[in-house]
């Protein structure tokens, strides 16, 4: 309940604080406005004795008259008039808190901020997005696509509601929660003379010439410890910052890399890129959620999660998340 604190000086005495709760205010105004409290109670519908219970019961808690009984009515003194200029202010505002709160809860309004990791941001995110605008086009949708640590560095600065990566987690002040799974593949240029085989081993994938992402990577943080795991250092020819400037650099015929298949679905359905046939190549990796341990899900962030566990997601079968 909303009290507003007031105080009075005696001389020689110590201030007293005095409260004045929401609903005193509501019957002041109320009468205020009406000019009765016959009236005020008509419009607030409870008792006439009521209200002038509650006014009784303001005034002598203030210490101040607040109306002057005429027999025409109720007017305000200045005492009144001062106190009546706050109530409006307050009534107001706890109004618009009430319809904010309600739209909130609607989702009629609201903004989510998410971040995700570069695969999960241009490959994932977007159909999820449509989803989530189609059921609450009321709600801002904020997404930052950066590399798996400036995720976390952002959901830990409290900038970002959600964040969805695929690298692996550095921070204990995140809680983390595998929402999927992802399978990494070798594509090569069709031209490539490693398109030709029947099959290859994955140390000898390693000894051509690969191209990887950047340091910082989830896609590469994922790659180098699966292969470490196997006694493969991975020594690339080119560190890219992109997954497309990977694909296009593989298309082009500069060598060959391991990438997520949900990257590669349309290359590979139209032939610019084929996947190589690479017997021991069994690299998964998990896709996280992240949240700042202890940060409260605000209504838009609620309704994501929601959508997201969803079986379906609210994209079409068949989406690999």
């Amino acid at each position: 309940m909303l009290s507003i604190a007031f105080r009075y000086t005696k001389r020689d005495a110590e201030p007293s604080p005095k409260s004045v709760n929401l609903n005193q205010l509501r019957v002041f105004a109320a009468v205020a406005a009406e000019g009765s409290a016959t009236r005020a109670a008509r419009r607030l519908r409870i008792s006439q004795p009521a209200v002038s219970k509650h006014l009784a019961e303001l005034e002598d808690q203030l210490g101040l008259s607040l109306f002057d009984r005429l027999p025409r009515g109720m007017r305000l003194t200045l005492a009144g008039q001062a106190l009546n200029r706050h109530a409006e202010r307050i009534i107001a505002t706890e109004a618009a808190a009430e319809a904010e709160l309600a739209e909130l809860r609607g989702l009629s309004s609201g903004r989510l901020s998410i971040g995700a990791s570069t695969t999960i941001g241009s490959y994932m995110l977007p159909s999820l997005f449509g989803a989530f605008h189609r059921a609450h086009p009321g709600v801002a949708l904020e997404l930052e696509i950066a590399n798996t640590r400036a995720i976390q560095a952002a959901l830990l600065d409290g900038s970002l509601d959600l964040g969805l990566t695929e690298g692996f987690v550095a921070s204990e002040l995140l809680d983390v929660e595998e929402v999927a799974h992802d399978e990494m593949v070798a594509i090569a240029a069709p031209s490539h003379s490693a398109a030709r085989l029947p099959q290859l081993s994955l140390r000898e994938l390693c000894a051509l010439p690969m191209i990887v992402r950047e340091r910082g990577s989830g896609t590469r943080d994922v790659i180098e410890a699966a292969l470490a795991h196997r006694g493969i250092e991975l020594s690339p020819q080119m560190a890219l910052g992109s997954t497309e400037s990977v694909k296009h650099a593989v298309a082009s015929g500069l060598g060959v890399a391991i990438v997520s298949r949900l990257t590669v679905e349309l290359e590979l359905d139209t032939r610019r890129l084929v996947e190589l046939p690479v017997e021991d190549l069994e690299i998964r990796r998990a896709l996280h959620l992240l949240q700042l341990r202890g940060k409260g899900l605000n209504p838009a962030a609620a309704a994501f999660l929601q959508l997201l566990r969803d079986p379906l997601g609210g994209r079409e079968p068949g989406y690999a998340i």
